[in-house]
């Protein structure tokens, strides 16, 4: 961590000149310039006291602030089989758990399904990238062929099922996830 660089950046968005955050921290507008240089280091009373001054805390000050993953590689996917329900389940998108939605390719095989999923607050889209599927959901159900979407709440039980004779694939996203 570039901790000078750090520094310099959220002085710049306090909208302060060395100057300023120097006499706002009863420092010297020399020392501010040597810390932004990292040519000298801070004591911990002194960075809490600049950080203070700059509206942060040394908890979000050294937060991690890696860049968040923006393209994921076919061989990020995590990879899922039910021998049993006649269903592949991709995680295309691996950590995605922890965030509000969660893509998944379904793949069913004829006669497979899914496991059936408890009612929970959230929404569920689908679209049939081939094949075709039926959704039930509470005591309804769907015939959903290729090029086909679906878009609902998940106020109710629902799962996938294929009648057919033929391999079928749903791009899958739940939102908060739940598989």
């Amino acid at each position: 961590m570039d901790i000078g660089e750090k520094l310099k950046q959220l002085r710049l968005r306090t909208n302060l000149t060395q100057e300023e955050l120097a006499t706002r921290c009863d420092l010297s507008k020399g020392f501010i310039s040597q810390l932004e240089r990292n040519q000298s280091s801070p004591s911990i009373a002194t960075l809490v006291d600049i950080l203070e001054c700059l509206g942060s805390t040394p908890a979000e000050f050294f937060r991690d602030s890696a860049p968040d993953q923006v393209r994921y590689r076919q061989e990020d996917a995590y990879v899922s089989e039910d021998e049993e329900l006649g269903h592949t389940i991709t995680w295309i998108i691996p950590s995605a758990q922890k965030n509000e939605m969660e893509p998944i390719l379904i793949n069913l095989r004829p006669g497979g399904c899914t496991q059936a999923h408890d009612p929970h607050a959230g929404e569920v889209f689908g679209y049939v990238l081939t094949g075709a599927v039926t959704l039930h959901r509470g005591k309804q159900a769907w015939k959903i062929k290729k090029g086909d979407s679906i878009y609902y709440n998940a106020s109710l039980p629902y799962y996938l099922e294929n009648h057919t004779a033929h391999n079928a694939s749903i791009l899958w996203v739940s939102s908060p996830p739940s598989f």
